[in-house]
């Protein structure tokens, strides 16, 4: 397989991606200060975390492998997840230095996903 910029940038931006969905899992599962009185201040119950920061971790790990069906579940999740938090501090009126990085973290992962297809396919066009 020939290392082509797409692929590379791919790879670049699903590691970036992971890495970040890995950190704020794990600061979700610990209790992080900053975590829970971020999701204190927008009304939301503080069983939240734990649950989040599960999801975060099992979707960090499905981005690496081979199933393409787990894969897609896993950037679906990030999107919801992502979209949801970006307009809940929206709407909850917090300034935009507060909204915009679920915002940065999707585009990333849109990033991610497109540039990750896109191999996938012509990888199996070559299979054939």
């Amino acid at each position: 397989m020939k290392r082509t910029p797409k692929l590379v940038l791919g790879w670049v931006a699903t590691c970036l991606f992971a890495l970040a969905m890995t950190g704020s899992g794990v600061m979700s599962l610990t209790g992080n200060p900053r975590v829970v009185a971020s999701l204190q201040a927008l009304g939301y119950p503080m069983f939240l975390p734990g649950m989040l920061g599960v999801a975060k971790l099992a979707g960090a790990a499905a981005l690496f492998t081979q199933d393409i069906r787990l894969r897609e579940w896993a950037y679906a999740g990030f999107t919801f997840l992502l979209l949801g938090a970006g307009f809940s501090h929206l709407l909850a009126g917090q300034p935009l230095p507060q909204s915009l990085p679920p915002f940065v973290l999707l585009v990333l992962s849109l990033v991610s996903y497109l540039l990750r297809q896109r191999c996938s396919l012509s990888r199996k066009e070559e299979l054939y």
